[in-house]
């Protein structure tokens, strides 16, 4: 574990209170400290629709910037802030490349697209999996992480039901009829 820095400041791990990670990240950002909380999109359907939530990465922890000299005080007294996360009797420091690796990945998930709601008849193709090439018919969907799809195969149309990982919009090619 590297020696802490006097000259700059390191970034440390903090525990945060049982799903109280955003109000420690925002009552750390009022008392103006640099703090990181890497969070990802998720799919989910909610209500029927197939939506996008910014989820946290690792739930129940942050990262803050602080150096040696700085107040350590207030942590301790921050609403939302459990601990600061300790190996062998001292602050547990996070390499300055982690959380570089971790602020390029987030912001590249961050950049695509939501998505509209799924409508009945709309043609899906698969994307992954054992049916990867195969496309399909949107059925409807099936509990909150799988939607009902309608394959024609082995000579028939067959209803499968899919993980909504795995299924992505067929696009729209255009063709010229003569």
């Amino acid at each position: 574990m590297p020696a802490i820095s006097s000259e700059r400041p390191n970034w440390y791990l903090l525990q945060c209170k049982p799903r109280q990670d955003e109000r420690a990240h925002l009552n750390l950002l009022q008392q103006n400290y640099v703090v990181f909380h890497p969070q990802i999109l998720t799919e989910r359907v909610i209500r029927g629709k197939r939506q996008r939530l910014r989820e946290s990465l690792f739930p129940g922890y942050l990262f803050i910037q602080i150096s040696r000299h700085d107040n350590w005080a207030p942590l301790r007294s921050t609403r939302g802030v459990s601990r600061i996360v300790e190996f062998n009797h001292g602050p547990a420091i996070v390499a300055e490349h982690i959380i570089e690796h971790l602020r390029s990945r987030c912001f590249e998930a961050s950049t695509t697209k939501p998505d509209e709601a799924l409508k009945p008849g709309e043609n899906l193709q698969i994307v992954s999996g054992p049916l990867a090439p195969l496309e399909g018919v949107f059925l409807g969907l099936h509990g909150t992480d799988r939607v009902m799809i309608l394959l024609q195969f082995l000579n028939r149309e067959q209803p499968v039901c899919l993980p909504l990982s795995v299924i992505e919009r067929q696009q729209a090619s255009f063709q010229t009829y003569n």
